[in-house]
């Protein structure tokens, strides 16, 4: 009997097979039928910041207009620091979801700056979220600003984020970072409760009629795994947080190499939207007889089995196999002219 639950966040799942977050989520009709397809949690599309701020700012301005007139009007209504809003309507989702599926439900929280992004996070706890995912997006450009201001401010959101609310909290993040074991040991020393590798940026196009800059979203290819693949490795073992492996996972395959280097889950969303959500049932099927095959009972039996930790040549991970790739490259470069 094949085994496949793991625990991520705390929560133990049947399977490693995580919806990451994005349209499939937008409606509870999506969210249904991805449980009924296996996934073991669904992770909600993401809520903006900026979606936040425009209400904050629509609010003072209902709320303060006409005030200047009528003086009584400036008691009549509370005062916009004392008014709690946001897009209800997230809220009222991730009700409807707890209300209609029995898998974990994951809100997405999409942001830069600490604000009122994060004081929302309470109110996503509060409409039944099983956990929370700040999907922290930021390209720093401001030529002032030093690497320490950077962490500072993902710490400083982990942070404030953690003091709101009691479920638990991962944070989703990009790989630039100069040193990125010792960003991800001091935001597991912050409190985060589960790290997901790695966001994608979407960098912008050029229409050439037009003359405009437009977005370009591309569905990730199964190259982009080895980022996470390759840093789940070195981090697996040496943190308290789960491990979540995002962007690149495409196959059975590519959910088996990543849980050999130590991922709780792995995170499907490109290759639902190209073949459709029955893609995880195909999935599931396959990581199983594949791990028939090679005798793995469990999957707490291979997690972490390929790690740097555990793998018999630790150098794999770093500057010794980046050498003899380049050197690989090498000859079959010279073997094509011969």
């Amino acid at each position: 009997m094949i085994d496949l639950t793991t625990t991520y966040l705390g929560l133990k799942l049947p399977s490693p097979l995580v919806v990451s977050a994005s349209p499939l989520s937008r409606d509870i009709d999506g969210i249904c039928r991805l449980e009924d397809a296996g996934a073991a949690a669904v992770v909600l599309y993401s809520l903006f910041e900026e979606q936040l701020r425009q209400e904050e700012i629509d609010l003072q301005y209902h709320l303060s207009a006409g005030t200047e007139s009528f003086a009584e009007s400036l008691t009549y209504f509370p005062q916009p620091s004392e008014f709690h809003t946001g897009p209800e309507g997230y809220l009222n989702h991730i009700r409807k979801a707890k209300a209609s599926v029995g898998m974990p439900i994951i809100a997405s929280l999409n942001g830069s700056t600490l604000g009122g992004w994060t004081k929302f996070a309470g109110e996503i706890e509060r409409a039944g979220a099983d956990a929370i995912e700040c999907n922290i997006y930021y390209i720093p450009t401001d030529p002032k600003l030093t690497a320490a201001d950077v962490e500072k401010t993902y710490l400083d959101i982990v942070s404030a984020v953690k003091g709101t609310v009691t479920i638990p909290v991962a944070v989703k993040l990009s790989p630039f970072f100069s040193n990125f074991t010792n960003m991800a040991h001091r935001l597991d020393d912050a409190g985060a409760d589960g790290l997901v590798l790695f966001n994608r940026f979407y960098q912008p196009d050029i229409d050439l009629e037009e003359l405009e800059i437009r977005p370009n979203v591309l569905l990730s290819s199964q190259q982009a795994l080895r980022l996470p693949l390759t840093w789940i490795g070195i981090l697996y073992g040496k943190l308290k947080a789960s491990l979540a492996a995002t962007s690149g996972v495409h196959t059975a395959e590519d959910v088996v190499k990543l849980l050999m280097v130590g991922a709780n889950v792995t995170m499907l969303c490109s290759s639902l939207m190209r073949h459709g959500i029955n893609h995880l049932r195909h999935v599931e099927r396959e990581v199983r007889e594949w791990m028939e095959e090679h005798e793995y009972e469990s999957v707490q039996q291979m997690q972490g089995s390929m790690s740097q930790i555990r793998c018999p040549d630790p150098a794999a991970f770093e500057r010794a196999q980046y050498m003899r790739a380049v050197k690989g490259m090498t000859h079959i470069h010279m073997a094509g002219w011969r």
